[in-house]
């Protein structure tokens, strides 16, 4: 078997392109012409240079080409504007699909990797519930408004393509550098929280997403979407708590900044990036999803239909994830 792993040089990518080689496929790693090579140093790695934002030339960069599989892993997560999101992530993605209708490519499945972001702050009443499938999107984040939009071109698509969509919630694990951020943070004695009121969050290590790709490859049903998660809800605290432990428990300072303040410094450094030409970690887009109070999301699908069985609980993940920050000289 065959498969493209786009954005293979990235967090997620990486893992599934290493799955994919013990799994004996041909693995054939999409990346951009700039993309660190990092994470894919395998001999039996197969690079084709893609470019999402020039139809033409990813037409040309794929003539000839034929895969059984592909999974569409590449896209944004931060920007320093936010019209570059739907730049990326859904004009990348349709002119990647419209390329791969076109060149009559015959794909047994098409992966999307989306988010649970595409849903915003919905269900936010206590007792919080499961978001679930039939919920609407409501996205509040330039970057959910912008994987929503892609979901939606892929509707459009319809029987053309057999494609399954992903929705992960907040994924962590070795070589993640946003989650690192907080482990930073409890390394310098600091942890930082947000809001008073009750936050249920939930979490995914990497490897369990990786499962869930490969599942979808072969169980998957055509234009489904699944939400991915470990199965346990979490408080604000469990996984800086976590953090801590696997750290050797520093002296710290813990920290609950109220959502109006929030709002200031990440207005503030907003205009700051945007002024200076580059990215900050305290956004707009940050701040919308650090106010959201309710993360649970329903993976019953991806059990029953997928046969998914999340294998690394947060205690597991977060000890799996410390020892290689401390190995890779992160930490």
């Amino acid at each position: 078997m065959k498969i493209l792993i786009t954005g293979a040089s990235g967090f997620i990518g990486s893992f599934i392109v290493e799955e994919a080689l013990r799994q004996g496929m041909e693995t054939w790693a999409g990346v951009r012409a700039s993309s660190s090579k990092r994470y894919l140093k395998d001999e039996r790695i197969h690079f084709v240079t893609l470019d999402f934002s020039n139809k033409a030339k990813l037409k040309q960069q794929l003539q000839g080409m034929a895969f059984d599989y592909v999974v569409h892993a590449a896209g944004a997560t931060k920007c320093l504007h936010s019209e570059d999101f739907f730049r990326i992530n859904t004009e990348g993605t349709r002119n990647f699909v419209e390329t791969l209708l076109e060149l009559q490519m015959p794909l047994k499945r098409f992966v999307y990797m989306s988010s649970l972001s595409i849903f915003g702050a919905i269900r936010e009443q206590q007792p919080y519930h499961e978001i679930k499938e039939s919920d609407k999107p409501q996205p509040n984040s330039a970057y959910g408004k912008s994987k929503l939009a892609a979901e939606h071109f892929l509707d459009s698509v319809g029987d053309r393509l057999p494609f399954v969509i992903l929705r992960p919630t907040g994924v962590y694990g070795p070589r993640e550098k946003d989650y690192y951020m907080m482990a930073k943070s409890i390394r310098q004695h600091v942890d930082f929280a947000v809001g008073f009121q009750r936050q249920d969050i939930t979490f995914i290590y990497v490897s369990d997403v990786v499962q869930a790709v490969f599942l979808a490859l072969d169980h998957g049903r055509n234009g489904r979407r699944y939400f991915l998660s470990d199965g346990q809800v979490y408080t604000s605290k469990d996984f800086s708590n976590l953090l801590h432990k696997e750290m050797d428990k520093p002296w710290w300072i813990r920290i609950t900044a109220p959502i109006w303040l929030l709002w200031i410094i990440t207005t503030i450094g907003g205009f700051i990036g945007k002024a200076a030409g580059r990215m900050t970690v305290l956004n707009k887009d940050k701040f919308n999803i650090l106010k959201q109070r309710n993360w649970r999301c329903d993976i019953e699908p991806a059990v029953k239909e997928l046969g998914f069985h999340p294998q690394y609980p947060l205690p597991y993940g977060v000890a799996l994830s410390v020892k290689w920050y401390k190995k890779e000289g992160w930490l």
